[in-house]
């Protein structure tokens, strides 16, 4: 495997983050919190091997799923299909579906 392969890339996507604050209590070293709880990467999306650990559990227990490992992304994480909720419930109303079948 080539090292620039094995290097944790991440985004942070704050506008689906909730400010939990799970993010900086894992990895304190790469998510700092805001006055509002609101993470901010603190050494860009490049995670050293030394504190992948951390990020991963972070990536885990974010209940916003806000963190994202750039080496696993999937449509869903990125939003999803236009006019498809993201709770992935089947029951959950979705503004923009409802927008769209109003015209």
């Amino acid at each position: 495997m080539d090292i620039e392969e094995a290097i944790l890339r991440i985004k942070l996507d704050r506008t689906v983050c909730d400010g939990f604050g799970a993010c900086a209590l894992h990895a304190p070293e790469i998510f700092s919190l805001d006055d509002w709880g609101y993470p901010s990467l603190m050494r860009g999306g490049e995670i050293p091997p030394e504190q992948e650990a951390g990020v991963r559990r972070a990536i885990l227990d974010c209940p916003a799923h806000a963190i994202l490992d750039l080496a696993d992304m999937h449509p869903e994480r990125l939003g999803g299909d236009p006019g498809v909720s993201r709770s992935g419930r089947p029951d959950a109303k979705c503004p923009l579906k409802e927008r769209l079948k109003q015209r």
